[in-house]
């Protein structure tokens, strides 16, 4: 497996992603994924709002649900959007200027679009595309990657039905490839002035790819009820 990082110019509004595409992409081989940051995807689709407006305002706006903000940390909200608990609805200020960046409107078509135009653009059929976002993990300090669209793999590798090195049949082993993904290419892309929000990579391990977009059965399979999540399971909320 191999990752390159793509640099490129600082993004503007309105830019257009398929011309910046065009533009820094070398020609992509078979087997090879596109990572792209959420923020440069936000930033073509000029979903962004000047600092003028108060961020609370913004963050109960863009939450499908937001919960109650600790009085020792009144500019932290712990909300639920797109089927992920997030801080501040996934809304983002680094490398923003004036700007608060806030999630893509509609990743899942927006990967499927790019899917569609590099792969008649360079002339492949083995072509994944993850749309990454930066995320925190319970109890650790520091931020991984996660995937919040994508298009042309299967997102999930799955041990169950199979043995383990003891010949015991493996129930729950799955492994979750989109955030996998999301993760490689947001440790190589930075977080911080590296300004190289896509990465490129080629035969990462496990992937399948598909001839096609996922249907609806295979965006679920990433996503967990909140009855069956194993954090609320313990927790008895």
């Amino acid at each position: 497996m191999l990752i390159t990082t793509i640099k490129t110019h600082k993004i503007k509004p309105k830019e257009s992603i398929f011309a910046i595409l065009d533009k820094y992409l070398p020609k992509l081989k078979e087997n090879s994924v596109v990572a792209i940051s959420s923020k440069i995807i936000s930033t073509c689709e000029n979903h962004i709002i000047k600092k003028t407006k108060g961020k609370s305002k913004i963050i109960n706006e863009q939450a499908e649900f937001c919960f109650d903000s600790p009085a020792n940390y009144p500019d932290f909200f712990l909300t639920l959007k797109n089927h992920r608990l997030i801080p501040n609805a996934g809304i983002d200020e680094s490398n923003c200027n004036n700007f608060y960046a806030l999630l893509p409107q509609e990743p899942q078509l927006t990967s499927k679009k790019i899917w569609e135009y590099l792969r008649k653009k360079h002339h492949i059929k083995k072509l994944g595309i993850i749309i990454t976002d930066s995320n925190i993990t319970p109890l650790r300090s520091g931020v991984t990657g996660i995937s919040i669209g994508w298009c042309g793999f299967k997102p999930i590798h799955s041990y169950i039905g199979q043995k383990d090195i003891f010949g015991h049949i493996l129930k729950v082993s799955q492994i979750n490839l989109l955030d996998s993904l999301a993760t490689t290419a947001t440790l190589a892309t930075g977080e911080g002035n590296e300004q190289t929000p896509i990465a490129i990579i080629e035969n990462p391990y496990k992937i399948k790819f598909q001839n096609r977009a996922p249907n609806k059965k295979e965006e679920k399979m990433i996503c967990v009820s909140a009855k069956e999540d194993l954090f609320r399971i313990g927790l008895s909320l």
